[in-house]
């Protein structure tokens, strides 16, 4: 079991399902008993918290009937009763849970922890694992012992992830809870602080100045918040913002507390002023949000040089913008070009991004890559927002127009012709951006700067003095004595170093490989060894140019070094376009011969031989190592059956992440998925290729509502239609399903008021499955009455809250309640039921969307408050969901709520933070109706000048983005009188 209290009291099943504790006072036992931690509570004590004014005549038997009610829910054995009182059993074998173990062990193929996500490593079911709040207080104490902003900060988002609502929301009037609600909301608070304060060490001060206003608002007293939020503020250019927080703190203080501001929030404010050097954007090499670069694992050798040649090149406002840095594979461009890329960060104020194009097919398109740029840059929101959005590439170039950024196109040899049109789009279409590519050819197109990428320096044969001065002899001197501690370069093995750095001719890939040889050779020996293997003919290298027959001789006599299984798991790994995690080698590379008990020691010694990468839990093959295996694989006569084994994997895979999507694991489903995306594409192909139409259409299946939360629209239409041309061979049930969800995906990329196809049937007949048929109707028909289709879409929603309750799927009927209530009078209720049944499954994009509902219904009833504490409600969601355009309509919804209660001046702070959100999003609807807002807030103000300048700046972005209507309506509008 699985306990939640950190919102209304939830508890979940082995499989994660939600188990329902009847009655109010069984929950209240509950509640108590999760109090206490785990320890004895004195029945009297009970008593007393559960009946505190009357507690019944015969309160022993009434307490042991409620005790019995909880053991038929939870079990027996987790409520015992001892001397010292009851105790709730928080973990499954023992109290302190360090040999206990959940059922759930190996689901999904990872250790630890409790099937969900794998983080730490624990095994089975601790008692960390089994109440959130005790998860929360430990992913925090994590985060504060690593020193890196950006772990720190993804640690601090994984604690805050886990708050469904307030603290003990059932109870939050009991006694018994308040000492613990009050420390669990004050842990919380410092952690949203230290979240921030991370978040800002790594650079995302623009968004946090948008993001912490809501925040400073709702607790206006806390120093370290507005401070901040201050700071935020001003590196974002707003000095003035940030002087006025602190003008507004001092206030507060004043009239509420009688005190001043604190030490560290005074000397803020005089830095501020003074505009001190400390306050700056952190420094270049400092992480920065604004850049996905993946940390250096080690030291940039032998290429210091050759970086700052292309650091000079990349210089904002110069003649060169597209940079080819050409090589053999295994030559090091890619480390080359991250490392350029790193040091350039600092000029590019929209970021410096990697775009891994590895995983891509030879047949991908033009559009195809900018889908990849569009999801690295975090617009897949906003394009989702877009109606028939066909041309990717012209949509990224409009979406990054004014944007000056660094975008670095990593192995596109393969892809040759479909680089050379994006970025022949992206160079006239955005003058700011600027282009760095790896690959073994050039895309020979105007402006492109082609710098090759030559091995590392090798010894002077002449000079034995300076032999370690060589890039070559400096990187295999470093992987030797990392492979065998305590190897240095001396006197006697000088020269024998130098002969095998020669014999390698340098290439950094070849060096790594045969260092790791030195555990059990001397350098004369392997320099003896590589003699007389160059000098032997071998059939499999000729014909290549002198340093690519060197490179394969290399990994030739790598292979051979290799026992059988070694062989087979490396091979077999190659399938696996973006790497994976053990799990997903353990299914791709065992069979009936090879265990996959076998595979994580045999992996480890591919890892050593520096065969195979290991980055955080993924393991990955160089591109050259990748070709090489390709060849061994087909030579092995195995890629018909290992790719069987990756598609039927990825299906599975995918089906299991995807039950995650709609529960409290909500987070941690998306992370796998997103890290499986290439993964997941390849095994399309393959299923499309091998006329495995049945596992096609399994994995859109199991992927659409990914896609569709993720904002891949695109995507998922274009994937759907490739499974659904598969032919035969899928179920026809499975196929149905498929069909129902390009029906709903295609009305949500159609232009509004487009015909919509499945008007005037059931799109969803055929789906076998009653919980999913059920879902798939209320999506469709959600689908239907956002093209305008009321009739239509309202009777399949209805036809879907029918489905799900028939199935008792209590998620299925949490959002078709909160669908039907915003067409209907007096749709609270529905809402309100709706939010309760999204709150116990775990949702937080279900909260959301019943969070808005309710807030549109106050609206609605007039009742503006309570629409402004859930429009806040659903901002904090949206920002901690990374749902860009749902944070800006709640930002917008508050700044009309402001604008109807008169209050301009704060209107103008949530329509500026609403602006700032959807310039950095490209979201040009929502720049548009910011503008109007801003317009209106200056009308308000008496202020006919800027009010404008807004309103024709939002004109201006209409008629160039194809949204004329908003800013014309809000023109026609009539001026409200200025403020007395």
């Amino acid at each position: 079991m699985r306990y939640g209290v950190l919102g209304p009291l939830a508890v979940w099943d082995a499989e994660g399902r939600p188990v329902r504790v009847p009655e109010a006072k069984v929950r209240a036992l509950l509640a108590n008993l999760l109090v206490h931690g785990g320890g004895p509570v004195p029945a009297d004590r009970l008593i007393d918290d559960l009946w505190p004014s009357c507690p019944p005549g015969d309160s022993a038997n009434t307490l042991q009937t409620k005790v019995s009610q909880l053991r038929r829910v939870l079990g027996r054995e987790r409520v015992v009763r001892e001397p010292a009182g009851y105790r709730l059993l928080l973990a499954d074998d023992g109290r302190d849970g360090r040999d206990g173990r959940d059922g759930r062990d190996g689901r999904d193929g990872r250790d630890g922890r409790d099937g969900r996500d794998g983080r730490d490593g624990r095994d089975g079911n601790s008692v960390v694992d089994s109440v959130d709040a005790l998860e929360f207080q430990e992913l925090a104490e994590r985060a504060r012992a690593h020193r890196e902003p950006s772990v720190r900060a993804e640690l601090f988002a994984g604690a805050l992830a886990l708050w469904r609502g307030p603290a003990y929301a059932d109870v939050a009037e009991s006694l018994f809870a308040r000492g613990e609600i009050t420390r669990l909301e004050e842990l919380r608070l410092n952690v949203v602080e230290e979240h921030a304060e991370a978040r800002l060490s790594r650079g995302e001060h623009t968004a946090l100045a948008a993001e912490l206003g809501a925040l400073v608002d709702l607790h206006p007293l806390r120093e370290r918040l507005r401070t901040t939020h201050m700071r935020a503020l001003y590196r974002a250019g707003r000095q003035g913002d940030a002087l006025g927080s602190f003008q507004d703190l001092r206030r507060r203080l004043a009239e509420e507390l009688g005190a001043s501001p604190g030490p560290e929030a005074s000397a803020l404010h005089e830095a501020i002023l003074r505009q001190e050097t400390r306050l700056a954007t952190p420094a270049v090499g400092s992480p920065s949000s604004r850049t996905n670069l993946p940390a250096p694992l080690t030291e940039l050798i032998g290429r210091r040089e050759a970086a700052d040649q292309l650091l000079a090149r990349l210089a904002p406002g110069g003649d060169t913008r597209l940079v080819t840095l050409t090589g053999l594979g295994g030559v090091g461009k890619t480390r080359l070009a991250v490392a350029a890329a790193r040091d350039a960060s600092g000029r590019f104020a929209d970021g410096v991004w990697l775009v891994e194009l590895a995983g891509l097919a030879a047949t991908a398109t033009p559009d195809d890559i900018a889908e990849r740029v569009i999801t690295t840059l975090g617009l897949c929101d906003t394009a989702a927002s877009e109606p028939d959005l066909d041309d990717l590439v012209g949509w990224l170039c409009r979406a990054v127009a004014d944007r000056r950024l660094l975008v670095l196109l990593d192995n596109c040899e393969h892809l040759v012709e479909p680089v050379a049109v994006l970025a022949g789009a992206v160079l006239s279409a955005v003058p700011a951006a600027h282009l760095l590519l790896t690959s073994q050819e050039p895309l020979d197109i105007p402006g492109e700067v082609v710098h090759p990428v030559p091995p590392l320096t090798l010894p002077d044969p002449t000079d034995p003095r300076t032999i370690a001065q060589a890039g070559a002899v400096e990187l295999f001197v470093r992987r030797a004595a990392a492979a065998a501690p305590g190897f240095v370069l001396d006197a006697d093995n000088a020269e024998a170093v130098a002969a095998v750095c020669r014999r390698l001719d340098g290439i950094p890939l070849a060096l790594e490989l045969v260092a790791s040889r030195l555990r059990t050779l001397s350098p004369h020996e392997l320099a003896a060894r590589l003699d007389d293997r160059f000098a032997r003919p071998d059939v499999r290298v000729r014909g290549l140019p002198e340093r690519q027959r060197t490179l394969r001789g290399m990994l030739d006599w790598s292979w051979q070094l290799l026992t059988e299984d070694e062989r087979a798991v490396l091979r077999r790994l190659v399938v696996c376009a973006d790497g994976c995690v053990m799990a997903s080698a353990q299914a791709v590379c065992a069979d009936a011969g090879l265990g996959a008990g076998r595979i994580p020691d045999l992996l480890s010694r591919l890892v050593d031989r520096s065969l195979v990468v290991r980055e955080g839990d993924r393991f990955r093959l160089l591109e050259s190592v990748a070709a090489y295996g390709a060849e061994r694989l087909a030579e092995a006569a195995e890629e018909t059956v290992v790719h069987a084994r990756f598609v039927r994997h990825c299906a599975e895979l995918a089906e299991r992440e995807s039950e995650r999507l709609r529960g409290p694991d909500q987070r941690r489903g998306l992370e796998v998925l997103d890290a499986e995306t290439v993964n997941l594409r390849r095994a399309l192909d393959l299923a499309v290729a091998r006329d495995a139409a049945a596992y096609a259409v399994r994995l859109v299946n199991a992927q659409a509502w990914y896609w569709f939360l993720r904002g891949r629209l695109t995507e998922a239409r274009r994937s759907l239609r490739t499974a659904l041309a598969a032919g035969g061979g899928a179920d026809p049930a499975a196929r149905a399903a498929a069909r129902a969800w390009l029906a709903g995906i295609e009305l949500r990329t159609a232009e509004p008021g487009a015909e919509a196809a499945p008007t005037g049937g059931d799109p969803t007949e055929g789906v076998g499955d009653p919980v999913l048929r059920a879902r798939l109707q209320w999506f469709v028909g959600t689908g239907l009455t956002g093209g305008g289709h009321h009739g239509d879409g309202r009777r399949l929603v209805e036809a879907g809250l029918a489905g799900a309750r028939a199935a008792r799927d209590r998620w299925g009927e949490a959002a078709a309640l909160v669908e039907l209530a915003g067409h209907a009078p007096g749709g609270d209720a529905s809402a309100e039921l709706g939010a309760a049944l999204f709150v116990e499954a775990g949702d937080r994009w279900g909260r959301l969307r019943a969070t808005r509902a309710l807030a549109l219904a106050a609206e609605r009833g007039g009742d503006r408050e309570r629409a402004e504490r859930l429009h806040r409600e659903g901002l904090l969601m949206a920002e901690e969901l990374g749902l860009w355009t749902e944070v800006v309509e709640a930002l917008i919804r508050l700044g009309g709520s402001a604008l109807a209660g008169g209050r301009a001046e704060r209107a103008t702070e949530l329509y500026e933070r609403a602006l700032s959100v959807s310039a950095e999003r490209a979201h040009s609807v929502g720049e548009i109706r910011a503008e109007v807002g801003l317009g209106q807030a200056a009308r308000l103000r008496g202020d006919l000048v800027t009010a404008g300048r807004h309103l024709n700046r939002a004109r201006a972005k209409s008629h160039a983005s194809g949204h004329a209507a908003r800013a014309e309506a809000a023109l026609a509008e009539p001026h409200p009188p200025p403020r007395a």
